[in-house]
């Protein structure tokens, strides 16, 4: 598929990803990559509006008054403005997983339930230190609490791809410390960018100074950062803030 999107065609997989988001009349649901609608109906029939957000124009014309509750937004889903929402549930294109990924959590959401490959879905909850622990889950780990609910065979999708999927639920975190949402994927990407050097490096690198890495805790400054939780990361925002350095 040229537009990396596999459709999944099991009912059964289509109604428990909805079930998994707990929908109500009330809700607004995002939905990126709608495809053939299949997800889209099982939407439609439990909340109260469902924003389809689908790139290929010949689906997004078959989809377009097809749902009384469904608007259907034509483009790309990682250049649009997106609508007000409050969940999110969605198929994803393979190709733009990490991408929409950080997108969506730069802005508010009360629960997103996410279709991603299985190998992918493993790196977005790896744990701290293991070999699949990298920039995906120490940014995802500090916006969200991640749950992978269940494995669904790749013979679930048409054209069947090359490897099974994951649902996952991802929930904003209350507790998250206090650090600049854009300052931290900053940090994030910097760090990994340089993660065979320590932390203190990195955060050199990344144009902080001598004295603001010097009021870090230096046993942190020693790891590298895939060593790193993502809270203890969050710790080390200060150090490159633009406010803090303006």
């Amino acid at each position: 598929m040229k537009l990396g999107q596999h459709f999944l065609m099991d009912r059964g997989a289509t109604m428990r990803i909805a079930s998994y988001a707990e929908l109500k009349p009330e809700d607004n649901v995002l939905e990126i990559g709608p495809g053939t609608g299949n997800l889209t109906e099982e939407l439609a029939s439990r909340a109260g509006h469902v924003y389809a957000v689908e790139i290929d124009p010949d689906l997004a014309a078959q989809l377009s008054g097809r749902f009384s509750n469904v608007q259907v937004i034509k483009g790309d889903a990682l250049k649009v403005e997106l609508p007000h929402y409050n969940k999110i549930v969605s198929n994803l294109p393979y190709q733009i997983s990490s991408r929409i990924t950080y997108r969506l959590l730069s802005r508010p959401f009360e629960t997103a339930v996410l279709m991603y490959q299985w190998e992918f879905a493993k790196r977005l909850a790896a744990s701290v230190g293991s070999e699949e622990y990298g920039r995906l889950a120490m940014v995802v780990g500090f916006f969200c609490r991640i749950e992978i609910l269940e494995r669904i065979s790749k013979m679930a999708f048409r054209p069947v791809p090359q490897v099974d999927s994951a649902i996952v639920r991802l929930q904003p975190r209350l507790d998250r410390p206090e650090a600049d949402p854009a300052d931290f994927m900053r940090l994030v990407e910097g760090l990994f960018n340089n993660r065979r050097k320590k932390v203190k490096k990195g955060l050199a690198a990344l144009g902080a100074s001598p004295r603001a890495i010097a009021e870090l805790d230096a046993a942190l400054l020693e790891r590298r950062p895939e060593d790193l939780s993502p809270d203890e990361a969050a710790s080390l925002v200060a150090a490159i803030s633009r406010k803090s350095s303006s």
